[in-house]
C-alpha cells in the first residue's frame, strides 16, 4: 500500500452530530437565528472538523507549491518559464501578493519547490521537495510518470501530517508555475467531459490568438494521452502538474488528519478536484476561498460540491484568495467562541 492509498483509508466523513451541536451553540448566541449567514457555516464546519467547541486557529499556514511545465514550449503563457523561479525568490523575500495578504491574515507562508527547473539554496520558509525539474510537454506524451505523480502527492500528504504534529489549525493552498492554467483546464475538461473551449481562459492575460492556440494545445494533449476520467491519478499523470499533484496530496492529508483546508483559485482547485475524485468525503474538509475569473473554475467547484466564499475577480493564484478567506473563516470561529449567549447577556431569547 502506497502513501496515497493509506491516506485515503484514513479519511472519514465529518460527523453530522458535531455539526448540529455547533449550530445549536450558535443558535443560542445573542442574535436572530441564522443572522450571521455563512460565518455560522464556517464556524460549525471548523468546530465539527476539529472536534472542538473552541477551535484553535492560532496556527495558520499557506503552502505555495512551485513547479514548471513542459507545455510552456507551446506558447500557452504570456510569461517565460524562468518567471517561476524568479517568483519563488519574491515569495522568499516576502514581496509577493500572498506574502502581503498572509501577513494581513496572520498566516505563515511556506514555499515548496516540488518541480521547479532551478536549484534553490536553503532559505527561511523554503521547503525542498523536488520530484522532477518540471513536467514534460503533454502534447507529445504524459506530463509525468505515474511514480512522479505519486511522489508529488506524497509531498503534500507529509506536509499535512507535519501540520497535525505542529498543531496547525488551518491550512491554505497556493501555487506558482508559469503555464499551469493549461494543465488545470485539461484536468477539468478530462474529468467533466466539457469541451476545452468551455473551460479554458486567458491565464496570465493572453490575447485571442494565444487563447486559440492554448485551446488547440489542450485538445491535442487530451487526444494524444486519452486520460481516463474514471481514474483521477491517470488524469493527473497525463495532463497535470507537479504542484497540482502536491496540492492534491495536501488536501488528502488534511482530510485524513481532520484539518480544514482552504483552497485558493483555479490551479489549487484542480488539485482539490483530483483529491475529491479519489475520495468522496474529502469535500467535507474543503473551504473554497473564491470564484476565480478563470471560466473553468466554476465547473471544478460544482463538481467538488463546494461554494466559494468570495467573488472578487481574482486570478493571481499564489494563495492570495486563501489568505483573504482565512480571515472570514477565523471571524466565524470567533463568533462561536466569543459572542455572548442570551443567558450570559441577560437578553430574552423570544
Amino acid at each position: 500500500m502506497n502513501v496515497m492509498q493509506s491516506t485515503l483509508a484514513r479519511i472519514v466523513p465529518v460527523d453530522e452530530k458535531l455539526l448540529a451541536h455547533a449550530q445549536a451553540r450558535l443558535d443560542n448566541k445573542t442574535k436572530p437565528l441564522g443572522s450571521l449567514g455563512r460565518l455560522e457555516e464556517f464556524a460549525r464546519r471548523i468546530a465539527a472538523i476539529s472536534g472542538s467547541d473552541a477551535p484553535d486557529l492560532s496556527g495558520k499556514v499557506i503552502f505555495t507549491f512551485a513547479g514548471d511545465h513542459g507545455v510552456t514550449e507551446e506558447g500557452v503563457s504570456l510569461f517565460p518559464r524562468e518567471v517561476t523561479a524568479q517568483m519563488v525568490f519574491n515569495f522568499l523575500r516576502g514581496g509577493a501578493g500572498v506574502n502581503v495578504l498572509a501577513r494581513h491574515a496572520g498566516a505563515e507562508v511556506r514555499v515548496v519547490d516540488v518541480g521547479v527547473d532551478f536549484d534553490f539554496a536553503s532559505a527561511p520558509g523554503m521547503l525542498h521537495r523536488k520530484v522532477a525539474r518540471g513536467t514534460r510537454n503533454f502534447i507529445a506524451g504524459p506530463a509525468m510518470e505515474r511514480e512522479e505523480a505519486l511522489k508529488a502527492i506524497q509531498v503534500g500528504v507529509e506536509l499535512a501530517d507535519q501540520c497535525r504534529s505542529e498543531g496547525i489549525g488551518l491550512v491554505g493552498t497556493g501555487e506558482m508555475g508559469i503555464g499551469n492554467t493549461t494543465p488545470a483546464s485539461a484536468i477539468i475538461a478530462a474529468i467533466s467531459g466539457k469541451s476545452v473551449a468551455q473551460v479554458t481562459h486567458r491565464g496570465t492575460g493572453i490575447n485571442d490568438d494565444a487563447l486559440k492556440n492554448k485551446i488547440r494545445v489542450i485538445e491535442q494533449g487530451l487526444a494524444h494521452n486519452r486520460p481516463d476520467p474514471a481514474d483521477p491519478l491517470d488524469v493527473l499523470t497525463t495532463v497535470g502538474g507537479l504542484e497540482i499533484a502536491a496540492i492534491a496530496g495536501l488536501v488528502l492529508g488534511c482530510a485524513a488528519n481532520r484539518i480544514p483546508v482552504v483552497i485558493d483559485g483555479f490551479i489549487s482547485t484542480a488539485g482539490a478536484l483530483i483529491a475529491s475524485e479519489l475520495h468522496p468525503h474529502v469535500r467535507d474538509y474543503i473551504f473554497a476561498a473564491h470564484q476565480s475569473v478563470e471560466i473553468g473554475h466554476r465547473f471544478m467547484l460544482e463538481r467538488i460540491g463546494v461554494r466559494p466564499i468570495l467573488d472578487l475577480d481574482l486570478r493571481l493564484g499564489e494563495g492570495t484568495g486563501a489568505a483573504l478567506a482565512v480571515t472570514l473563516i477565523e471571524a466565524g470561529v470567533k463568533i462561536l467562541k466569543e459572542m455572548a449567549t442570551f443567558e450570559d447577556a441577560g437578553v430574552s431569547k423570544g
